[in-house]
């Protein structure tokens, strides 16, 4: 059963819908941080490994991961951003390129349409969250449904935007943005914050790091 958005989570999916073609378009800021994230995500990923992704974007990185592990369940709340995921996969599958396990879902975390079926009820293997947590509105809530929808030991990898240290010129901007319709909601995060955040709700850090972009930050944690 599909969940009900609340009025900011709803603003949000609505804000990512409307930017879905423009950011499908944007190239990677940093190349190099990007490749370096991908390598420690699958340093830490198996082939028999379950994996679901969260705020998944357009799908450019499920694409690259999907064929390093048994399955992949990739979602983002906006069903803008996974209309064009689905066309990536469709033209990566006319060209002979394939993704078996690979799904895409137009969800969020809370979706009873994420959980495994009951065969694998013990949970997932690895949940993936690239560029979102700082985005959520409910941080705490997130991070219990992550650590409910993992298995006994499960591995949590995020890279989270921190930008605590630069509120003082971030937080303003993104206001004024945002009464305009031009942002969405921003967490601004520290590394300790996060990091705070993770332990408490029952996970280990058993991996950090930046790679090399200052202020994100990159975490595998694992299910205590």
């Amino acid at each position: 059963m599909a969940t009900t958005l609340t009025n900011d989570t709803a603003f949000s999916a609505r804000f990512w819908d409307k930017t879905a073609k423009k950011y499908a378009a944007s190239p990677i800021r940093n190349q190099e941080a990007y490749e370096k994230t991908l390598e420690r995500t699958i340093e830490n990923l198996g082939p028999e490994d379950q994996v679901l992704e969260l705020g998944c974007g357009t799908g450019s990185t499920a694409l690259l991961l999907n064929g390093k592990v048994k399955s992949y369940l990739a979602t983002d709340f906006a069903p803008g951003m996974i209309s064009i995921a689905k066309e990536k996969l469709a033209a990566e599958e006319a060209e002979s390129k394939t993704h078996e396990g690979l799904g895409f879902l137009a969800a969020d975390a809370f979706d009873d349409r994420v959980r495994l079926s009951s065969a694998e009820a013990d949970g997932y293997d690895a949940i993936l969250a690239f560029n979102f947590f700082h985005l959520v509105e409910n941080p705490e809530e997130l991070l219990a449904r992550v650590r409910g929808l993992l298995k006994p030991g499960g591995l949590y990898i995020s890279k989270t935007v921190c930008l605590k240290k630069r509120a003082w010129l971030f937080g303003p901007l993104i206001k004024v943005m945002q009464l305009f319709g031009k942002a969405p909601h921003v967490n601004m995060l520290s590394f300790h914050s996060l990091e705070q955040s993770i332990r408490d709700a029952g996970f280990e850090i058993i991996e950090t790091g930046t790679y090399p972009a200052p202020y994100s930050r990159f975490v595998v944690a694992r299910k205590v």
